[in-house]
């Protein structure tokens, strides 16, 4: 399972380089390990900014790839390199690329979190922001971008809870076939805007949190929500973790106790 990558959009808009070598030039890096150690089923964490901003919605495994930013360009050529090996007669490979849409949310026993390097904290997720915000580590949140044809004028995403992500793991395992290639968007099929998304990080927190807004992010794109009908149907798989404020007030009670990341807990992953 190939989940490791710089994931950040922001940040890809100023260090294109590091993206495209950190993602599209490692992952051709394991598959020529996996070639050399014969090593035949691959499942690839890819993204839904590789769809870039698609003219119809939901998003369906048919939608035309145009990313929109390097995060999702270096994404694509990694799929590409990796459909192309797939077909080689020397690969024999069982492929399966998962395509997340937005995570949130933590391990449910208290076990693991989501704790950027401090440097990455500006160009992180909402999630991560909004929590900050409620610990007072930063004065407020900044949302960027409420000028979008969407119905509050801020971005939609479809957020996935990570637990709901490591189920498909297994089950996209499980059925991995020898000499074939799934490919899956991981998502609810529900948006929710950036508003809704505050209002219930403020909800889970039990913290008034102070909102700005702000320009537009560089690359970002205004709504993006999936139809996992494939992995529904393929997979059995579904998202059990729907329900936003849940999902946060489990983030944060990690959040809470681990107020320096893993550096609480002698341990710190990047």
């Amino acid at each position: 399972m190939h989940f490791a990558a710089v994931a950040y959009v922001g940040e890809s808009t100023l260090e294109p380089l590091r993206y495209y070598h950190n993602i599209t030039a490692n992952t051709l890096v394991v598959l020529e390990a996996m070639a050399t150690h014969n090593v035949k089923t691959l499942i690839y964490s890819s993204t839904c900014a590789t769809y870039g901003e698609p003219e119809k919605m939901p998003i369906t495994e048919e939608t035309p790839q145009f990313p929109i930013n390097p995060y999702g360009k270096a994404k694509k050529m990694a799929e590409d390199i990796i459909l192309d090996f797939s077909k080689s007669r020397k690969s024999d490979m069982s492929v399966m690329i998962l395509r997340y849409f937005n995570v949130i949310g933590s391990d449910p026993e208290g076990r693991l979190g989501e704790a950027p390097p401090p440097e990455l904290r500006e160009h992180g997720r909402i999630s991560g922001a909004c929590f900050d915000a409620a610990l007072g580590i930063i004065p407020g949140l900044k949302v960027k971008g409420t000028d979008y044809e969407t119905a509050d004028g801020t971005c939609v995403r479809d957020y996935i809870d990570v637990t709901d992500l490591v189920d498909a793991h297994v089950k996209a395992l499980n059925k991995a076939e020898r000499g074939k290639v799934g490919i899956y968007n991981v998502g609810t099929g529900r948006g929710r805007s950036v508003k809704e998304f505050v209002e219930a990080c403020k909800k889970a927190t039990g913290v008034d949190i102070k909102v700005d807004y702000f320009p537009r992010r560089p690359g970002d794109y205004a709504e993006v929500y999936s139809n996992p009908a494939r992995i529904n149907r393929e997979l059995n798989w579904t998202a059990q973790h729907t329900e936003l404020q849940e999902s946060l007030r489990v983030a944060w009670t990690w959040q809470k106790k681990h107020r320096s990341g893993y550096a609480d807990s002698g341990r710190y992953i990047f």
